[in-house]
């Protein structure tokens, strides 16, 4: 059995009106369960995030669907009809009963995509850019599984402020789901990614050039969001100098920071960095320290929750070293849904299995225990998996 330590980890935080006991979060973690075809949050789920959730904890929902032709990976969840905010509504009681706080991460995937996930529309974008789609190496998660995307279209300038409004309603079905608020996915090569840097966009109106009007996007968003919600509730995910989904740009460093900046202006609940060190789910620079929360920090006036590759000791000490007001895990959470109490008391982890990140069952999903000081069995601890022959994907999305 592992011991009580006093760790900064277990210090109550102030992200903008939320109220946090502990700085261990949950982080967004596509993982393909909910009903389909319409999308719609389940039980399975409600058990699942009920697993995680732990008295004055924060848990950020998977990346969530604003739309119909926003989606882009099978089995995602929406939050854009009746029934999905009704499934959303069942999931918040399991977590708010055991005094969680959930908030719901807003997603759009753009040209990550497939017809099929679409409605039969082509996956749209900031720019038409055909390599993405002729690369073999670029899957979708689709019905009929992991297949090259579709081709995609550049939107119109009308069509943007569509989509605007298509972030405000889902802002307004989160808050009629029972939220505690709402962050923006603006990472990991999604639309509003992929007009921020300029290897996907090469527009040349106002959505396009300058990081300025690059920026454009993100901001208009988040200047919706926050007329439906208090700015205080709402959070943005960016990940600086981020690869995934052949993402990068000529000067991630000035981007970031004007997007940083640029957010100061709302007064934000926070500011929700992935570490460049990480692609998708997988660590490509170890013992790179978390220099991009770090970098954010010094230009973001509000909370900075760090996430990207961290491990119970180099998440206590970025929070102790005021890195970060927060860390969000992914991988370990999947695997300990305990993962708070074991951080506390020193316990073991038990280890996750890769294979079923992205399956459709309660396998790998709701069947990891919760500590005990019996030996668990092997059904119960998974293990870690990887083949060359696979795509290694990203499950925080």
């Amino acid at each position: 059995m592992g011991t009580t330590k006093q760790l900064a980890l277990f210090t109550p935080v102030q992200l903008g009106g939320i109220r946090l006991k502990h700085r261990v979060v949950m982080s967004p973690l596509t993982r393909s369960r909910s009903t389909q075809p319409d999308s719609i949050p389940n039980d399975l789920m409600r058990e699942y995030y009920g697993q995680r959730a732990s008295d004055g904890g924060l848990v950020i929902t998977e990346a969530t669907n604003i739309s119909l032709t926003s989606r882009g990976w099978a089995g995602a969840p929406g939050i854009y009809t009746k029934e999905q905010i009704q499934g959303w509504k069942r999931i918040l009681a399991a977590v708010h009963a055991k005094g969680g706080v959930m908030i719901s991460q807003l997603w759009h995937t753009g040209r990550s995509s497939h017809i099929t996930m679409t409605g039969g529309q082509p996956p749209v974008s900031a720019s038409v850019n055909p390599c993405y789609w002729q690369d073999p190496n670029h899957l979708i998660s689709t019905p009929s599984g992991w297949v090259t995307p579709s081709p995609h279209r550049a939107l119109t300038v009308a069509e943007i402020a569509g989509i605007v409004e298509d972030y405000r309603t889902a802002a307004q079905n989160a808050k009629r789901a029972g939220f505690d608020g709402i962050e923006l996915h603006a990472a990991n090569g999604y639309l509003v990614d992929q007009f921020l840097q300029d290897n996907s966009n090469k527009r040349t109106d106002e959505y396009g050039g300058s990081i300025e009007n690059r920026s454009r996007f993100l901001l208009e968003i988040v200047r919706a969001l926050t007329s439906v919600w208090p700015a205080d509730r709402v959070a943005v995910r960016i990940g600086p100098g981020g690869t995934f989904n052949d993402m990068s740009d000529s000067d991630p460093g000035a981007l970031f920071g004007y997007v940083a900046e640029q957010l100061n202006r709302f007064g934000l609940a926070y500011l929700h960095v992935i570490q460049s060190r990480v692609k998708g789910d997988v660590v490509v620079h170890e013992g790179l320290p978390p220099i991009a929360s770090e970098s954010m920090g010094k230009i973001f006036n509000g909370a900075i929750v760090a996430a990207g590759g961290f491990e119970p000791d180099t998440a206590e000490k970025t929070v102790k070293n005021g890195g970060a007001a927060a860390i969000a895990f992914g991988r370990h959470f999947i695997s300990n849904p305990d993962l708070p109490r074991r951080i506390r008391e020193g316990l073991p982890l038990a280890k996750y299995d890769r294979s079923t990140f992205y399956t459709f069952e309660a396998h790998g999903y709701t069947d990891y225990a919760n500590y005990s000081a019996e030996p668990e069995t092997p059904s119960s601890i998974g293990f870690e998996v990887s083949s060359s022959s696979e795509p290694r994907l990203c499950p925080t999305k």
